[in-house]
């Protein structure tokens, strides 16, 4: 109850109007944007789901851009999302010629499925460190916040970033520190105890290096 009050003066401070059709009260879980939401548990809406998984393949570049921004909606709880959609953001870029190839509907068919089969995301805790682990490739930097609970590594988010054209001709180490430093969004969640893993041991000598390309070591200052 008292978090409830805590809402009501914060609305009331900013002068912030609800609208009492819409709010609910005393409820164990509802759902929010397409998305079921409990106190320790987020998960996509059974109905989204069903809704989604009967699309048709987009043949048009308005319905491709309409199916990733409905599905983009979700990408927190897709691993891998950037690099399953690029096929199809390729198409959405300027003076790009719309040939609906088998490796777009592959693309396509494989958000669909991974929509139906996306997993329950762990609501966060501060009583408890997060764990950020990240990764890059050839043209995508991704990362996952998580935290360990029961000896497991519980998802709390998937991100997902495309590089630019001049972050792709990036040397191996520069692309995998961006990745540390990509994610302005988990900020807040990373002021408190924080672990950081990637799979690039060479990143830990940087700290030492005092000759590092002037990139690396303004990516260095912010952690």
């Amino acid at each position: 109850m008292s978090g409830s009050v805590w809402s009501y003066s914060v609305c009331e401070a900013t002068n912030l109007v609800l609208n009492w059709e819409k709010c609910h009260f005393m409820v164990l879980e509802g759902i929010v944007l397409g998305h079921k939401i409990s106190k320790v548990t987020m998960e996509v809406d059974r109905a989204e789901i069903e809704t989604i998984s009967k699309l048709p393949p987009p043949t048009l570049v308005k319905a491709i851009r309409s199916f990733l921004g409905h599905e983009g909606s979700y990408r927190r709880l897709i691993k891998y999302y950037s690099k399953i959609a690029r096929p199809m953001t390729q198409l959405l870029e300027k003076d790009a010629h719309f040939v609906f190839t088998n490796t777009i509907l592959n693309g396509f068919n494989v958000l669909k499925h991974e929509l139906t089969r996306a997993p329950i995301m762990a609501a966060p805790t501060s009583r408890l460190p997060f764990q950020l682990m990240c990764d890059a490739s050839d043209y995508v930097l991704g990362a996952m916040l998580a935290q360990r609970r029961k000896n497991h590594f519980q998802p709390i988010y998937y991100a997902r970033k495309t590089m630019t054209n001049a972050q792709e001709n990036y040397t191996t180490i520069e692309k995998e520190l961006l990745a540390v430093v990509s994610f302005d969004k988990f900020r807040s969640y990373l002021v408190l105890q924080t672990i950081v893993y990637t799979d690039h041991a060479a990143l830990k000598y940087l700290f030492a290096k005092q000759d590092a390309k002037p990139r690396l070591i303004r990516w260095i200052l912010l952690l």
